[in-house]
């Protein structure tokens, strides 16, 4: 993996835990099958775009995650119902996806390793998803012309800024290659915060999908947990027009994605702190870890690639 891509430091064994309270295998075996049933029959119907309306991909999106035994809790403003639109929300789990499309149907921007993945793959090539090569930066420029194409369309996409899954309880910063395309666009950005707590009310990781984390183990873990809630806060859109520039524009995103107050956590690996502006910084590591912080300074603007869902949502 390049030195450049975005990378978060939680890995399932230092930040996911699951929590006491957990349901038997029978319902466990039941909510994945409700889940598989779910998201065969949407991919079955994903060829007709946007002959199905927006609410019932909308109440379709939110019961697959109540399939998976999570409850879904929506506050805040109503995203724009038409018009082209930048959809942005910090990443923790695959179950972002479909909250995402609860909140507005759009098309996913996801790394370009899925459409090489079994199933998973052909359903995110019908469900119309953006691709995005992390690994080739001259790509980047084609790869943000295709999305500011869709938005001038009057159609929304949904993009995960930090460009890594984190574990609900740290957290990343808002990458703005992206927000270049709701420049070019003249779109709106709608911005959309994520969480996931435990019966007891208290941040959950059991949803989070990290480091090498199987998708499997994942699926799992949430449906044989008992009372887990998904909480989604949609959030004021921005004007793209009353910002100066990309990176003034990602920053007033994730001031109200990332920078809410939060549960501070104590999995966080210990050789991964912030500083007082968010930044990780490594302590200790020696050389190899000399290597990165000097490649991290050398980093240009454009090698912020934002971008790394897991899973794919409908058009």
């Amino acid at each position: 993996m390049s030195v450049w891509l975005p990378a978060a430091p939680c890995t399932p064994v230092a930040c996911v835990r699951g929590t006491a309270s957990r349901t038997g295998v029978p319902r466990a075996v039941l909510r994945l099958t409700a889940v598989a049933v779910l998201v065969l029959a949407g991919a079955a119907l994903s060829p007709l775009g946007g002959r199905i309306p927006a609410g019932a991909v909308r109440r379709w999106s939110r019961t697959v995650v109540r399939a998976a035994g999570v409850r879904v809790r929506v506050t805040g403003a109503s995203a724009p119902a038409a018009g082209g639109v930048l959809l942005v929300a910090n990443h923790i789990s695959w179950l972002d996806v479909p909250l995402l499309a609860g909140v507005r149907p759009a098309r996913m921007l996801a790394k370009a390793e899925i459409r090489r993945w079994p199933v998973a793959g052909a359903l995110a090539v019908r469900g119309g998803v953006l691709f995005i090569d992390r690994d080739r930066l001259r790509a980047l420029p084609a790869t943000v012309e295709r999305i500011t194409r869709v938005l001038r369309s009057g159609r929304a996409v949904a993009v995960f800024p930090e460009g890594s899954t984190w574990c609900g309880r740290a957290q990343g910063s808002f990458h703005r290659a992206v927000f270049q395309a709701a420049l070019d666009a003249g779109a709106l950005v709608q911005p959309v915060r994520i969480g996931y707590r435990d019966a007891a009310g208290a941040v959950s990781t059991a949803a989070a999908f990290v480091g090498d984390d199987s998708l499997l183990a994942s699926l799992w873990r949430v449906a044989s947990t008992r009372g887990l809630v998904a909480e989604v806060e949609v959030l004021p859109a921005l004007a793209a027009d009353g910002h100066a520039d990309r990176r003034t524009l990602a920053a007033a995103a994730g001031a109200g994605v990332l920078d809410a107050p939060r549960e501070r956590s104590s999995l966080v690996p210990a050789a991964v702190r912030h500083g007082p502006r968010g930044r990780r910084r490594a302590v200790g590591g020696g050389r190899r870890a000399g290597r990165r912080r000097t490649a991290a300074r050398r980093e240009p603007a454009a090698t912020a690639i934002p971008g790394n869902a897991v899973t794919v949502a409908p058009s």
